[in-house]
């Protein structure tokens, strides 16, 4: 464990024995290790089918069985699918937001528990696995955070999963916020981006890409692009919410 980790989990433990447990969305007390209280919980806008089979976006229509949206269908992708158990809306969006951007890192447990929402789900529960690889951040992006989110929720889903966790991807260009662009310039502002760190790691391997949010999609097809050129066997794909 990192120093800088061992520091945050002090540091929780001991606003724990200060101050009691509460829901960090109402502030009503909880038990202990809870961040979340059920009625907050409740309120988490959870995926539901019909949803796209590769990508996982919801759809509003009368739709028996499985579909695949105009957006994936329209291009080839390099990951089998990608699997969010909630949207990115109300307390799911705001939770991430907090733990990324303004390093609420207890927030980790209940993203963490979300997304392991979705190993339970038959695109990812329906074939074994063997490694989970976190979505790589710059060096430069890295010092201004001091932590990878993806990289946080992988480890605590590999305990979950009883799985390695393989920092395979590298991130070696550093590319504008994505908020802003649309498709096809996400598209273009992450190509070459990432590359494979030893490709002997991942060749003939069944790999899940982590990340916390999958908006467009166009970081994890890239990084399941190069992994795949790097003789991954599969990419499959797990974020908390869906954009």
């Amino acid at each position: 464990m990192k120093i800088a980790d061992a520091l945050r989990l002090a540091g929780e433990a001991f606003l724990n024995a200060l101050y009691p447990p509460h829901c960090a969305q109402c502030l009503a007390e909880t038990p202990p290790g809870m961040h979340l209280c059920a009625a907050c919980a409740a309120q988490a806008p959870k995926i539901v089918a019909p949803f796209c089979r590769q990508c996982s976006q919801p759809f509003d229509g009368a739709i028996n069985g499985v579909f695949t949206c105009a957006q994936c269908g329209d291009r080839k992708l390099h990951f089998d699918c990608a699997v969010a158990p909630y949207r990115s809306r109300g307390v799911v969006r705001e939770f991430i937001h907090r733990f990324k951007y303004e390093r609420h890192f207890y927030l980790r447990l209940p993203l963490a528990h979300w997304l392991a929402e979705s190993l339970e789900d038959e695109r990812i529960a329906g074939q074994p696995f063997d490694a989970l690889v976190p979505v790589p951040l710059h060096s430069a992006r890295y010092r201004e955070r001091d932590f990878n989110q993806a990289e946080v929720l992988a480890k605590l889903l590999a305990k979950r999963a009883g799985k390695p966790v393989l920092h395979a991807l590298k991130r070696i260009r550093y590319t504008t916020t994505q908020t802003q662009l649309d498709r096809q310039e996400r598209m273009e502002n992450l190509r070459n981006a990432f590359r494979v760190r030893h490709a002997s790691a991942v060749q003939s391997r069944h790999l899940i890409l982590v990340d916390d949010v999958f908006t467009t999609g166009s970081t994890v097809e890239e990084c399941a692009r190069v992994l795949r050129q790097a003789g991954a066997a599969s990419v499959r794909v797990v974020t908390v919410a869906r954009g």
